[in-house]
């Protein structure tokens, strides 16, 4: 029997534990079973359904795996609805160290608890370039 998440974070936190632990089977407990579901990766075509489900498989097939480590930027909740915007800092053993990938997990309340509708991911901005005569680790972030 599925697992019910009794709020947003509990459901958010057993979808990056399942990508964590290469555990399919969570990770597809974790999302909605509807063909309203969405998932939006970087270069990637927009999937729906169950081609959401099926383009985790190979992730947590082979050697391969993901270090993501999640800073909350921002939560919204109404009613049956939250939205979650991350920061995600991935690391992939013997890769050089990227830089942060934005993020925005969506999930709905229904009958069996919350459960995921959308991830996206995106990268993040550049960084500022330098003003002149500034050193490179003096640049001012977005709030000046």
């Amino acid at each position: 029997m599925p697992e019910t998440y009794a709020n947003p974070q509990d459901a958010e936190d057993a979808f990056y534990d399942a990508i964590d632990e290469r555990d399919s089977e969570r990770l597809r407990e974790v999302w909605e079973d509807s063909p309203d579901i969405a998932c939006l990766l970087p270069m990637q075509p927009l999937l729906h359904g169950k081609q959401v489900l099926e383009a985790w498989t190979p992730l947590f097939g082979g050697d391969f795996h993901l270090d993501i480590q999640v800073r909350h930027v921002r939560w919204l909740e109404t009613g049956d609805l939250a939205i979650h915007y991350l920061e995600e800092q991935i690391a992939v053993p013997g890769r050089p160290p990227q830089p942060p990938v934005l993020a925005t997990n969506i999930y709905r309340r229904g009958a069996d608890g919350w459960r995921m509708i959308l991830h996206q991911n995106s990268p993040s901005p550049p960084l500022p370039s330098p003003a002149p005569g500034m050193s490179p680790d003096r640049v001012p972030g977005p709030s000046g």
